[in-house]
């Protein structure tokens, strides 16, 4: 009797699962005719291999090369900007309407299809997909499309509208003079008859024309990044023939830039003209004549010494773990240590005292905000300044988190009682500097001076275990 009711409930249980098996069926059916229904078009914008956009100014054609980027083969064959082509196959591959306005429509022109068309090749597929536009619907600014191939007129979104109406020039790849900044070996500028070149050597720019010198490597690697940044605000020439260079003014430029590139055993130049308040631009990396903006002009009107390194000693005061002077019979140096999981300043004697890591730190900022107010360059006699025999010697030392130790040594010189500057020194540079000299203030007289307060070492003394 049990045996039999577990049967019927059995028989039940399939059956209404079946049930719900065929409801969820048709139900994803609908959905997807539902969805199909609403798309214009569904293909994967990665299997586009050619577009055609015809506008009232004309057709563009984009193709793909071997390595998948995008090129414009017509009306003119150029790179293109990548962003922009993009944008226009991914917004058209799924592409989706709002609804349709007419099944079957007496006469598409009444929707001004078609103003624009846009052509899509698929790869494996010969046939193309066909796209017709028309005007904008005044009501929502929607706009009214059809596919070839189908009667029905479609509304599409209206962020849809903008793609269709850009021009060959949003197309193009702008940034002409692009390169691998991080190749770049060494940059020599010429505007006027003023001449400056900086070598790369490492993460180091110096500069070696007109003096040698470390140079900033902030504001040379900035122009760099901004010569190969470059864009296109206009395309004047698309050949850059003799006669357009005498055309335009580049036979005779205002500036020229010369960029070595020893990975690829070449030498990039970069030349601009300026006329009024447009910058034409010419070059080895590019057989065209471009408009760029003229913002560029602010960093290559700098004079070189702008280019200079100003800091004394430049590193970075949170790396610095020791410190050391010598100042007349002043030996004094600490050394900062982990305890537990705090860093702590100690004197280096015997007893190793604990130190006044505030003063220490301050200090050594001070050190590394020292900044030329003027640079003496090849000095004929240190004596001059006070630097053969030093008033102090300070010597810095530093490990960043890639464990580089590296250390500064100022060498200070003469203070100047009427202007309170002083001329330092820094050990490894062949020039000096002339800086403001109230960093004297901070140097310590004494080895109490950087002696933690006796306060401060009790405290510490009754925390711990």
């Amino acid at each position: 009797m049990k045996f039999g009711k577990t049967l019927i409930l059995l028989a039940v249980f399939g059956a209404l699962l079946a049930f719900v098996l065929i409801f969820e069926s048709r139900g994803k059916k609908a959905e997807e005719r539902k969805q199909k229904e609403g798309s214009l078009v569904d293909i994967a914008a990665a299997d586009i291999r050619k577009m055609e956009l015809e506008t009232g100014g004309g057709i563009i054609t984009f193709t793909k090369d071997d390595k998948g980027e995008w090129l414009i083969a017509g009306p003119i064959q150029s790179k293109a900007d990548a962003a922009e082509v993009n944008a226009l196959a991914d917004g058209f591959s799924r592409l989706k309407f709002e609804r349709v306005v007419e099944a079957e429509p007496a006469d598409v022109k009444t929707y001004e299809i078609p103003t624009r068309k846009l052509t899509l090749w698929v790869k494996g597929d010969d046939r193309p997909v066909r796209l017709f536009f028309g005007m904008e619907n005044p009501i929502d600014k929607t706009l009214f499309a059809q596919r070839e191939g189908e009667k029905r007129v479609v509304l599409l979104a209206s962020s849809l509208k903008s793609p269709l109406e850009k021009k060959l020039f949003d197309f193009r790849d702008k940034a002409v003079f692009k390169l691998d900044t991080a190749q770049v070996a060494s940059i020599r500028v010429t505007a006027g008859k003023v001449a400056w070149e900086a070598v790369r050597k490492d993460e180091t720019w110096n500069l070696s024309l007109p003096v040698t010198a470390l140079a900033d490597r902030t504001k040379v690697g900035g122009l760099v990044d901004a010569i190969s940044g470059l864009r296109a605000t206009e395309f004047v020439s698309e050949t850059g023939t003799a006669a357009d260079l005498l055309k335009f003014g580049l036979d005779k430029p205002d500036y020229e830039i010369r960029l070595a590139l020893p990975g690829a055993n070449t030498q990039a130049l970069i030349q601009l003209r300026k006329e009024g308040d447009k910058v034409y631009a010419s070059g080895s990396l590019t057989d065209k004549i471009i408009l760029v903006e003229n913002r560029i002009l602010t960093d290559l009107d700098r004079k070189p010494e702008e280019y200079r390194e100003k800091k004394v000693a430049a590193f970075a005061s949170w790396d610095a773990d020791r410190i050391a002077i010598a100042a007349g019979s002043l030996s004094l140096a600490a050394v900062k240590e982990k305890a537990g999981d705090l860093e702590k300043w100690r004197l280096e004697t015997p007893d190793k005292p604990d130190a006044d890591g505030s003063k220490i730190e301050t200090f050594i900022r001070k050190i590394e905000g020292l900044e030329a107010l003027e640079f003496i360059d090849a000095p004929e006699s240190l004596a001059e300044f006070g630097l053969d025999r030093p008033s102090a010697e300070v010597k810095i030392r530093t490990k960043d988190y890639q464990g580089n130790v590296r250390e500064a040594t100022v060498l200070v010189g003469r203070e100047d009682k009427d202007t309170k500057r002083v001329v330092v020194k820094n050990a490894a540079l062949p020039y000096l500097f002339r800086v403001d000299g109230a960093f004297l203030q901070e140097m310590p007289k004494d080895l109490k001076d950087w002696k933690a307060p006796e306060e401060t070492t009790e405290r510490d003394a009754k925390k711990a275990p």
